[in-house]
């Protein structure tokens, strides 16, 4: 049987920007093994999965080493195949997930993301993660993802090591740092541990559901621009709303094909 698939670069206003996932439309779930499998065959950070649930969706989302709880990038690209490739019409998507009920809203062209905020506790570098960043860290902050503050952009943006061999990573590790441009609150890069198969993720949702609390307590704002500076680039806009944080972006298809394989 042939499942169609679609390739999307996702937080990007246009194509080789931003983060690219692919995403299946199914009409139930295949097997665990598959999913991976395919996760894998795929090679990209994310494979989203998404399957009617009555009147809303299921989704679910594997990198090449594992199946992740949340993916940020991956479900604003399933929300743009489901409204751009495949005609889906209502106003707001549910989607059923490991991280509870999210939300995708339509806000002009672009799409908008409901997600959990994770909270900005204080916290240590594994000593392995320390000597291979080699920098002096502002803070350090655990929630879902390890993230070291810098002190400046440029610090991030040159930063040329990784962590994806440090056992000692259970997590993302985030490197952020204070924009000192004027359209742009805050920076990032993410990068991958030794479970996910990916060594750094271009840009990734989910880790502003960390960033945006903690640049938005440092700055007092409620709203922030936000640069993910990999190669591939990718620019967010986040919105605090309690214990919610909305993302905002674009999305573009890339690729529109079908999948076949045999037992």
């Amino acid at each position: 049987m042939a499942f169609p698939m679609y390739q999307v670069d996702a937080f990007a206003e246009a194509v080789f920007q931003g983060n690219p996932a692919a995403v299946m439309v199914l009409n139930a779930p295949l097997d665990d093994a598959v999913m991976q499998q395919l996760a894998i065959e795929n090679n990209l950070s994310e494979t989203a999965f998404v399957w009617p649930h009555g009147d809303d969706w299921n989704i679910r989302w594997f990198m090449p080493g594992q199946e992740v709880d949340l993916c940020g990038h991956a479900t604003l690209a399933t929300a743009h195949v489901l409204w751009n490739e495949l005609g889906y019409s209502a106003e707001v998507l549910h989607l059923h997930s490991r991280s509870g009920l999210l939300e995708v809203r339509r806000v002009g062209d672009q799409l908008e993301l409901d997600f959990p905020a994770y909270s900005p506790n204080p916290s240590q570098l594994p000593a392995q993660v320390e000597q291979r960043l080699a920098l002096p860290t502002v803070d350090v902050i655990e929630d879902g993802f390890l993230m070291a503050v810098l002190n400046s952009e440029q610090q991030v943006a040159e930063f040329e090591h990784h962590f994806a061999d440090i056992d000692a990573v259970d997590n993302a590790v985030i490197l952020t740092a204070a924009s000192q441009r004027p359209d742009v609150d805050f920076v990032s890069r993410v990068f991958c541990g030794p479970k996910d198969g990916v060594i750094e993720d271009p840009v990734t949702g989910s880790a502003h559901c960390l960033l945006a609390p903690y640049w938005g307590e440092k700055l007092n704002k409620t709203t922030l621009v936000a640069e993910q500076i990999s190669k591939r680039q990718g620019r967010l806009e986040c919105e605090l709303k309690g214990d919610r944080v909305r993302l905002r972006g674009r999305a573009k298809t890339y690729l529109r094909g079908f999948v076949e394989w045999t037992s």
